[in-house]
């Protein structure tokens, strides 16, 4: 598992489509039977995929870590965007639903995934950031997680947004973490767009249907890309990237966040007609 850097806005001006892909998209997170773990220059932030099917699968610090457990210096958010299973925390099992979500407190020793039925596997995405403080391990379902809608039908941009890990929710060190469900209709995500200063986002694109695509925004607001996105793939956003979507079909979509603060509003708006 070695560090993924990414380039900076000057060398994004000037790169072709598989250099954009290869920079800024992870793919591949979340194969059967495996954890698969990425390592990004974003924050120093820890990206991964686990999907259980006939035997439990245990998260093990990977050496480039240098740590004794994964967890030791770190924390992590883990959640659920297949079929029901469980993660069990130094042991303690949190049964997962599809959407409910379960926050890793620094500290804790051995994490473990499992499915409820390996013809049907969960899949469990995480993301981890190195943390300075301890917090409890906590589950939230995704029944009572703070939700509220935004966007109109007239604009195609009606959601769902969810928050797991913030302020007002599961406390955490760094980590800011929610999900956002396209209605039936609407496409586009995040517009009008907006950067983070302080901040570095990752967004995972799910629930996306067989042959349909996301179209991510990102770059500066004056010199604008677009990556082509499929179901279980991650789109990596710098302080200084727009990111947004508009996609074939309606979809879901789990923001992450972390560096200085957790305060979800803490971003610098881009009016739609500056946009180049």
């Amino acid at each position: 598992m070695t560090m993924h850097f990414l380039p900076d806005a000057t060398r994004a001006k000037t790169m072709t489509t598989d250099e954009l892909r290869a920079s800024f998209l992870v793919r591949g997170l979340f194969q059967e039977g495996e954890v698969n773990l990425r390592r990004i220059d974003l924050d120093r932030v820890v990206l991964g995929g686990a999907v259980p099917t006939t035997t439990s699968l245990k998260l093990d610090a990977p050496p480039e870590l240098l740590a004794e457990y994964f967890c030791e210096r770190r924390e992590l958010g883990v959640l659920n965007i297949g079929a029901s299973g469980k993660v069990t925390v130094d042991g303690v099992a949190f049964p997962l639903g599809k959407k409910d979500l379960v926050y890793v407190g620094r500290g804790s020793r051995e994490i473990v995934f499992e499915s409820d039925d390996a013809a049907t596997p969960a899949r469990f995405y995480l993301v981890s950031y190195p943390a300075h403080a301890t917090h409890p391990t906590s589950r939230v379902s995704a029944g009572d997680v703070q939700s509220g809608e935004l966007g109109s039908m007239e604009q195609a941009n009606r959601r769902r947004i969810a928050r797991y890990i913030h302020a007002a929710g599961i406390q955490s060190a760094q980590l800011v973490m929610g999900a956002t469900t396209l209605e039936p209709g609407s496409v586009w995500n995040t517009m009008p767009a907006h950067t983070h200063d302080r901040r570095t986002e990752v967004y995972l694109y799910f629930d996306i249907p067989s042959g349909a695509v996301v179209f991510h925004q990102m770059g500066e607001p004056t010199e604008t890309r677009h990556l082509i996105v499929r179901d279980g793939e991650v789109a990596l956003s710098p302080g200084w990237s727009i990111h947004a979507g508009c996609g074939t079909s309606s979809y879901s979509f789990c923001w992450a966040m972390g560096g200085e603060n957790q305060d979800y509003a803490d971003m610098v708006p881009v009016d739609v007609g500056s946009l180049l």
